[in-house]
C-alpha cells in the first residue's frame, strides 16, 4: 500500500489547502507521495519541506506588495504574479523555502503543467525544491492571459489546472492506492464554460491546442468531480473540501481574508483527523 496526498489548485482558495496541510503536519500525518496543481503544487511544497504556516506567513505579510501580484507586475514584466519575486527573491531572501528539509523527505513530490503546444497535462518530480523544481511549480500556476509561458526541460508551459485540475490519475499510475484528497470547492460545485472563450482565443490564437483545452475545461472538472465523487462514494479516498464556496477572490490582497479560510482549512482537517487516520492506517 501506497498512501498519498493530492492537492487541487484554485489560487487565494489555496489558503484552505494551507490550513488542512498544516494540521496534517502538527498531527504528524505523514504520506508516501503527494501531487499538486497551481496552488496545490506552490502551497504543497511547504508540506515535503516542513515548514507549518509559511505560506500563510508570507501570503499575508506580501498580499499588498505590487512586486508579488499586481496589475503593475503584469505591465511590467508580463506576469500577474511577479515570477522574480515570487520563485526567487520570497523563498530565497525574504522567507526562506527549506530546500535541504524538502530534498531529505522521502516523499514523492509531483507537479503538473499544461503543455501549450499539445495541450497536454506534464508532470514533474521535484527532488531539491532547487531552481528546476521552482520553475515547474511556476509553471504549474501561471495563468493563461496574465501570465507568460514558462520554458522548463524543453516544453512551454502554463497553469495545469486547466488540463488536470485535480491530480489524482499521476498518483493511481505512480501506484498510490490509499489517496487523501484536498479540494477548494464544497461538494455541489460544477464549472461553467468560460465567459472569456473569444478574448483567450483572439489572445492565444497562436497555441491552438491551448486554447481548445481551455474551452473544454469545464467538461474535464466537471467528469472528474463526478470520478471523485464514485471512489468516495465506494470507500477508495478520503476528500476534505469545504462546506461551502470559501467566497475568496483568486487574487485576495485583505490579510484578513486569507486568515478566514485558513482557519476553514485548519478546522475541516482537526475534524476529519480521526477519520484520515483510520483510513490510513486501515489493512
Amino acid at each position: 500500500m501506497k498512501t498519498g496526498l493530492i492537492m487541487e489548485g484554485g489560487a487565494m482558495r489555496g489558503m484552505f489547502t494551507c490550513g488542512v496541510i498544516d494540521v496534517f503536519l502538527e498531527q504528524k500525518i505523514c504520506f508516501d507521495g503527494a501531487a499538486g496543481i497551481s496552488a496545490g503544487a506552490c502551497f504543497g511544497c511547504n508540506f515535503k519541506s516542513g515548514q507549518i504556516g509559511r505560506a500563510l506567513r508570507y501570503n499575508k505579510r506580501y498580499s499588498r506588495d505590487p512586486r508579488y501580484c499586481s496589475l503593475r507586475s503584469l505591465i511590467c514584466t508580463g506576469d500577474l504574479y511577479g515570477a522574480d519575486f515570487c520563485y526567487r527573491l520570497l523563498p530565497d531572501v525574504l522567507d526562506p523555502f527549506d530546500r535541504a528539509a524538502f530534498s531529505a523527505n522521502p516523499m514523492a513530490f509531483f507537479v503538473g503543467a499544461a503543455d501549450v503546444d499539445s495541450g497536454e497535462i506534464l508532470y514533474h518530480r521535484c527532488s531539491d525544491g532547487g531552481e528546476r523544481d521552482m520553475l515547474w511549480m511556476r509553471a504549474s500556476a501561471s495563468m493563461p492571459l496574465v501570465s507568460r509561458i514558462v520554458e522548463a526541460d524543453g516544453h512551454r508551459l502554463l497553469d495545469g489546472g486547466i488540463v488536470d485540475p485535480v491530480p489524482y490519475r499521476i498518483m493511481e499510475e505512480e501506484g498510490y492506492d490509499r489517496n487523501v484528497y484536498v479540494l477548494t470547492q464544497p461538494e455541489s460545485y460544477r464549472k461553467k464554460p468560460s465567459s472569456a472563450m473569444p478574448l483567450v482565443r483572439a489572445v492565444m490564437h497562436a497555441t491552438p491546442r491551448m486554447v481548445e483545452a481551455m474551452a473544454r475545461r469545464h467538461e474535464v472538472y466537471n467528469r472528474q468531480m463526478e470520478e471523485i465523487a464514485a471512489k468516495e462514494r465506494r470507500g477508495e479516498i478520503l476528500v476534505l473540501r469545504p462546506p461551502e464556496s470559501l467566497g475568496i477572490r483568486r487574487t485576495e490582497h485583505d490579510p484578513e481574508e486569507l486568515e478566514r479560510v485558513y482557519q476553514i482549512g485548519r478546522r475541516c482537517a482537526i475534524a476529519a483527523l480521526p477519520r484520515v487516520r483510520a483510513f490510513l492506517e486501515k489493512p
